[in-house]
């Protein structure tokens, strides 16, 4: 069995967008919601998202931006951090600025 989904509420959800520079009809685009979806869920604070497809779709955007959702644990709230570091973003950045051939490839 995979690893469990962390639970997403709409702070973590605006956390993450503020943290990876993302507009709201950006990652709404991304995750496949319409933009008053995400509203609702970003006004709902610190509810969490209850419909599994939503959630699925929430953590779907946050790893196309980068972006990895952190459970409550160690007495901590819930919260968000960059999967690259300024260098890993940095390198990413020049070899994907290289050129070459176009192909499909794992790299946000």
């Amino acid at each position: 069995m995979g690893a469990r989904q962390p639970r997403i509420s709409g702070r973590v959800i605006a956390a993450a967008r503020a943290l990876a520079g993302v507009s709201r009809d950006d990652f709404a685009a991304a995750a496949g919601l319409p933009v008053d979806s995400l509203r609702e869920i970003e006004a709902g604070g610190g509810a969490w998202v209850r419909a599994p497809a939503q959630a699925a779709a929430l953590i779907r955007a946050l790893d196309h931006f980068g972006v990895v959702a952190l459970d409550e644990s160690g007495g901590m709230g819930a919260g968000v951090r960059l999967k690259f570091t300024r260098l890993d973003a940095r390198q990413i950045g020049r070899l994907e600025g290289e050129g070459g051939l176009i192909g499909e490839d794992d790299a946000p």
